[in-house]
C-alpha cells in the first residue's frame, strides 16, 4: 500500500515505479491540519503553494459580486488543490475545508522537478486535472440546462462515486457531509429549494434519508433523473510516456 496519498489515486490509473514513489513521497513529507470552516486559500491571496488533501473533505468556490458562493469542486482524498497557482501569482477560487482535514502543501518548484524527473508522473497530473476539469463542465452545463432535481441528483452521485473511490466497499449507504446550503451554493438553488427536491427525490423512491445518510434505493431512475455521467470512469492514458527508470530522489536513497 502506497505511504502517499495522491500515489494511491493515481495507481487507479498507472502501475508506479519506486522512483515515482518516492517523489510522490517527497511532496507529501510536509503536513497541515485544519478544523472544519478554516480557510485554506482565500480568493485573490498571493499564492506559491498547491496541497494535496490527504485526509478529509473540502471545497473551492468564488464569491460572486452579489455576494454570493458558487462553489465549483468538492474535495476528497488524493485531489490536487489551487492547481491555478501553476499559472497565476493569486489564487482564482477559495478553499475551505468541509470538515476536519489534512492537506500536504509543495511548492511551484516541485512541480518543475517532477516534470524534469518524472514526465509520465507529470503528464498523468495533466490528465486528471483535465478529467476534473470536465467534471466541472458537467456541473456548469447542469447549471443552466437542467432541472432543479436533476442538479440535486446529480451532486448526490457525485459524491457518492468519489466516496465509493475512496472506500471501495462502500454500498449504495453514505453520509454526504454537505448541508443543504452547500449543496445549494453548488447547484444554484437556495436551501429550501434543495429541502423540496431531496423530499420529491424520497417520495419517488429513488433514495432514502435517515440522520444525515443517504441510501441510492433505485440508481437507474437517479441517474436518469440527474443526466448523470461517471468522469472518473472509462479512462485512457494508454498514450503516457515510459516511466522514467531512475530520478535524483531514488539516487538519493540508494
Amino acid at each position: 500500500m502506497p505511504s502517499s496519498c495522491f500515489a494511491e489515486r493515481l495507481g487507479e490509473y498507472i502501475v508506479l515505479t519506486e522512483a515515482e514513489h518516492a517523489l510522490l513521497d517527497c511532496i507529501e513529507e510536509r503536513e497541515r491540519t485544519l478544523r472544519r470552516g478554516a480557510a485554506l486559500v482565500r480568493e485573490k491571496d498571493a499564492t506559491t503553494e498547491l496541497f494535496i488533501l490527504k485526509r478529509g473533505m473540502m471545497m473551492s468556490f468564488v464569491i460572486l459580486d452579489d455576494g454570493s458562493r458558487q462553489i465549483l469542486q468538492f474535495l476528497f482524498p488524493g485531489d490536487i488543490i489551487a492547481m491555478s497557482a501553476l499559472a497565476y501569482s493569486r489564487a482564482r477560487e477559495a478553499v475551505t475545508a468541509l470538515s476536519d482535514s489534512v492537506v500536504c502543501p509543495f511548492d511551484r518548484p516541485m512541480m518543475s522537478r517532477l516534470a524534469c524527473e518524472q514526465p509520465r508522473l507529470f503528464a498523468a497530473i495533466v490528465a486528471i486535472d483535465q478529467i476534473e476539469r470536465v467534471a466541472l463542465t458537467d456541473r456548469l452545463a447542469g447549471l443552466g440546462r437542467t432541472s432543479a432535481k436533476a442538479r440535486v441528483a446529480a451532486i448526490l452521485l457525485e459524491v457518492r462515486d468519489r466516496l465509493r473511490r475512496i472506500d471501495p466497499a462502500l454500498g449504495d449507504s453514505f453520509v454526504p457531509g454537505l448541508t443543504q446550503e452547500e449543496i445549494g451554493d453548488a447547484t444554484g438553488l437556495t436551501a429550501v429549494h434543495v429541502n423540496r427536491m431531496l423530499r420529491q427525490l424520497e417520495d419517488e423512491k429513488m433514495i432514502a434519508r435517515e440522520s444525515g445518510r443517504v441510501t441510492i434505493l433505485d440508481e437507474p431512475r437517479l441517474a436518469r433523473a440527474a443526466n448523470y455521467v461517471d468522469r472518473m470512469a472509462g479512462i485512457d492514458l494508454s498514450w503516457l510516456p515510459a516511466a522514467a527508470t531512475i530520478s535524483a530522489v531514488a539516487r538519493q536513497t540508494e
